[in-house]
């Protein structure tokens, strides 16, 4: 099953792909993929006749992202051995946990807002895993009964404030945009391999980043299990599961992004975003 949610920020319509890739509209099914529905919605949408629903433009719709602004974002930080290694830093003993607000999660192909205090505005294309109902203490061997599926994120990241400014991770990775996620979020049961998936990021048509879920020091289960040790992971939550080495911070020299850059992300299986960097404006 291949959700997505299609229109402009705060109106997306939310559609199953069917087998020929047309975005079927099942809001007469489940108002919405948000949290207060992922805990029914495998059941609400297995079964229906998606050849019956109306069909999306999608090749002329805004894309958002998949989830309607899940009420958790966590994160893994340095969670593939190559990148811990460009980072310079050493292979955790246990997941580093961070969040992002929620306020991050915007569309795939949205732009990325770059604030004027902003000097090292990096990338990291990751795996995003979707929880798909409550899960506390839940066992390794059990964590994905407790999974919806996978969709792309780009954890972007400003360095500055994240190394900078009192070692605060957070501080780097909360800012609106930071979060682009989609464009399609795939059941479990169609990517049986989540430890195996190509991902790949450019920017302005260089690649950057070529990796694979393959070096993850932390795999899918063990992740949703050591979460839940912790915290009660809810229904809609997002889990943003590391990235691989070619990051902006790792390279010699030092690469970040300028307002008018362009990037892509693909993950094998996930579909691909599209990103440009714009200066940020203020809010009235």
């Amino acid at each position: 099953m291949k959700l997505i949610r299609l229109g402009e920020s705060g109106a997306e319509v939310p559609c199953v792909l069917d087998p020929e890739g047309n975005a079927r509209d099942v809001s007469s099914v489940v108002p919405d993929f948000s949290p207060d529905t992922f805990e029914q919605l495998g059941a609400r949408l297995s079964g229906q006749d998606l050849a019956s629903l109306p069909i999306v433009d999608k090749a002329n719709a805004r894309i958002g992202a998949p989830i309607a602004r899940p009420r958790n974002v966590w994160c893994i930080g340095l969670n593939y051995s190559d990148h811990a290694a460009e980072s310079g830093m050493p292979v955790p003993e246990e997941p580093i946990l961070f969040t992002k607000p929620s306020s991050t999660v915007v569309g795939p192909n949205d732009p990325i807002l770059k604030a004027a205090n902003s000097t090292k505005l990096d990338w990291e294309v990751e795996l995003g895993v979707v929880i798909s109902k409550p899960t506390l203490h839940v066992s390794k061997e059990d964590a994905m009964d407790h999974v919806f599926g996978y969709t792309i994120v780009n954890d972007v990241s400003e360095r500055s404030w994240q190394l900078e400014r009192g070692g605060q991770w957070n501080k780097g990775k909360g800012y609106p945009s930071f979060c682009p996620t989609g464009p399609i979020l795939v059941s479990k049961d169609d990517i049986p391999s989540p430890g195996d998936l190509s991902m790949r990021l450019a920017v302005n048509g260089e690649t950057m980043q070529d990796g694979s879920t393959s070096t993850m020091i932390f795999d899918v289960p063990t992740i949703v299990s050591y979460l839940s040790d912790f915290l009660l992971l809810e229904p809609g939550d997002l889990i943003c599961t590391g990235t691989p080495p070619g990051v902006g911070m790792g390279q010699s020299p030092q690469r970040y992004l300028n307002i008018g850059d362009t990037l892509v992300l693909e993950i094998d299986g996930l579909g691909g975003q599209a990103q440009t960097v714009v200066a940020a404006g203020g809010l009235s």
